[in-house]
């Protein structure tokens, strides 16, 4: 145990903000994301004091957003502040993704004096406790300012400890801004090293030995949990290698270079795994599913990412033993974090020396190998602008985006519904080095915005590509003009096609030509992104043609940092067609023949009906008394 001693401010007291500023810095905090409120202000004069770095942005749920990125990315202590009841609120939606994600955030707010409760005063009237608990790992109010170091460690080792995931922590303004007894404060175990993380039973790595060294067709799929640190990244080379097993990453994380882009065993996105069976090519007998979740972004209850046993066994390696198996029959689940698993695993191997079959020539790792490119060669023959509007092929300017910058390796953060599928589809061509798809569990667009903030200041050497459709660029487009106070090196591309493009896309699946309504899909074609652009200080530019892309990026990048702007802006028109593989498995038509048996709705496998429509006529229902 450290000693520590709080730092007392030149020609001022000490007061509850600082004791915040200081335990935060203590436990490693050394940045924060957020958008003021006076109701902090004692704290952030604190954070100022003693150095740590303050980020403003437009809108509280970017704050957080940023936040997460930042713990995904570097591995750090993601932090954030939101003023009282207003911010808080603003902030919810940024609170429920981390939730979602599982992403270790501490999020500070306060509230109006502790004696004003119930007195119908200024962002006082909601409890920010009672709203946080449902979507956090712990939410609590500090009413006592010799508190405060205690509950501060406290909520960050919740916030870090087994399954990861937000906390938030009321310091009402009373408390930030009141003297402590210093006599009586309260460290808790602040001083105290940070917990290590599970490792995996024994056992459980005896048995994965089994059926790993008896699969001829084994993939790894990493996933969020697989890449918090360098130490975890460097691990997964060598898992690779030593297994000779491609490993492919789920459609939310991609961890920073943990397998370079030339490797043979670098299978990119495990969405490609879906078009080996309409290929004709055999599937993965085995797979090990590492700190990535079963569900829609690895082809759910379909099996088309995950083959159902017992054409292929599964093993789950996760820090929560609940999400084991989930929602896909697991035959082997292993509670442990995925770094400390893969260095335990990769210790029996070393002493059992075994003998795994070789890459080289290896037709099964050609076969995954070869799945990066599987998409191109889809659309290699189409014309790169569409005949039927004008507008630039969505797969071939996005792609044409990406080779432009591949050369730069840089970090991209993927938001939107259709531009987002696109931009996932031709991910390799940009060779980045980490990247991230924003909409997440709950299908929230917008999210691109905060976590481009959070890459930028997580990598501030690497260019941020911050991908959008013209529909998810509407939500937070004011944090352009954060990127430009900051100084921080983005460029956004907007896919714009004027439209909500998988929602049109969906709709057009389910009524065909019937009902020629499209409630609420359409955008406005007026609407010039790039020059909102440059009235946020970034670089704005329009590419309307296919022979202009290559140049334009390249202008645009070398110019992102002189004459005073870092960030930029393209506004890239596209097309509405063709749509995406994935929109079309979402929204499929039912086989020939069982039209009558399912009920077609839009993102989820189509839902069987109560009774059939032969069920119904034998009951005597026809079409006149209620049957379509």
């Amino acid at each position: 145990m450290s000693k520590f001693q709080f730092q007392h401010p030149k020609n001022r007291e000490l007061l509850g903000g600082d004791l915040v500023a200081q335990s935060l810095a203590q436990l490693g905090v050394d940045l924060l994301f957020g958008l003021h409120g006076g109701h902090l202000d004692q704290f952030l004069v604190g954070c100022a004091s003693i150095g740590i770095r303050l980020i403003d942005t437009r809108h509280e749920t970017c704050a957080v957003q940023a936040a997460e990125a930042y713990t995904k990315l570097s591995g750090k202590i993601g932090a954030c502040f939101v003023t009282a009841n207003s911010g808080f609120c603003n902030a919810l939606p940024g609170i429920a993704t981390a939730n979602a994600d599982r992403s270790p955030i501490f999020v500070i707010t306060s509230s109006p004096p502790l004696r004003d409760a119930e007195t119908n005063c200024l962002q006082g009237f909601h409890d920010q406790v009672v709203l946080a608990k449902p979507i956090t790992k712990f939410a609590h109010r500090v009413t006592n300012v010799e508190e405060i170091p205690r509950i501060v460690s406290y909520a960050l080792r919740v916030a870090l400890s087994g399954i990861p995931g937000p906390v938030v922590v009321d310091f009402p303004i009373d408390v930030l801004f009141g003297p402590p007894r210093l006599d009586a404060l309260a460290l808790g175990n602040l001083t105290s090293e940070l917990t290590l993380p599970p490792s995996p039973n024994p056992a459980s790595l005896e048995r994965l030995v089994e059926l790993w060294s008896a699969a001829k067709r084994p993939v790894i799929i990493t996933g969020t949990g697989a890449g918090r640190t360098t130490d975890g990244e460097n691990l997964l080379l060598r898992l690779a290698e030593t297994t000779s097993t491609p490993i492919f990453f789920s459609g939310k994380f991609a961890s920073p270079a943990a397998i370079p882009h030339e490797h043979p065993l670098r299978g990119g996105p495990a969405t490609k795994l879906a078009f080996l069976k309409p290929l004709g090519q055999q599937r993965p007998d085995f797979v090990l599913l590492l700190g990535a979740r079963t569900g829609f972004l690895l082809g759910g209850r379909s099996g088309g990412i995950i083959p159902h046993p017992p054409e292929c066994k599964t093993a789950q390696v996760d820090i929560d033993g609940g999400e084991i198996g989930k929602s896909t029959s697991i035959e082997l689940g292993i509670v442990s974090d995925a770094t400390e698993f893969v260095r335990a695993f990769l210790r029996l191997l070393n002493e059992k020396s075994l003998q795994w079959p070789s890459s080289t020539n290896n037709p099964w790792i050609q076969i995954c190998s070869g799945l990066k490119n599987v998409v191109h060669q889809q659309y290699a023959g189409d014309d790169k602008v569409n005949r039927e509007d004008g507008m630039l092929h969505p797969y071939h300017a996005i792609n044409d985006v990406y080779t432009a910058l591949s050369h730069l390796h840089p970090v991209i953060i993927i938001d939107g519904g259709e531009a987002g599928v696109w931009a996932m589809d031709a991910w390799e061509s940009a060779q980045p080095y980490a990247g991230m798809n924003s909409t997440g569990y709950l299908g929230f667009l917008g999210n691109g915005y905060g976590y481009s903030l959070g890459a930028a200041l997580a990598f501030p050497d690497r260019l941020i590509v911050n991908i959008h459709g013209d529909g998810s660029a509407g939500f937070h487009i004011a944090e352009l003009d954060t990127y430009a106070r900051h100084g921080l090196r983005i460029l956004t591309v907007v896919m714009n096609n004027y439209k909500w493009g998988m929602s049109i896309a969906g709709q057009d699946i389910i009524y065909g030509n019937d009902d020629p309504a499209r409630p609420v899909s359409s955008l406005s074609p007026v609407c010039k992104f790039e020059t909102v652009a440059e009235g946020f200080g970034n670089i704005g530019v329009r590419i309307e043609k296919p022979e202009e892309i290559a140049s334009k990026v390249k202008g645009i990048v070398e110019s992102m940092g002189t004459a005073g702007k870092t960030a930029g802006l393209i506004n890239l028109l596209v097309s509405t067609k063709p749509v995406t593989n994935a929109t079309k498995g979402m929204v499929g038509k039912p086989p020939k023949g069982q039209e009558e048996d399912v009920i077609v709705v839009p993102y989820y496998d189509n839902v069987p009906r109560t009774y059939t429509r032969q069920e119904l006529e034998k009951k005597g229902w026809t079409k006149s008394n209620g049957v379509a």
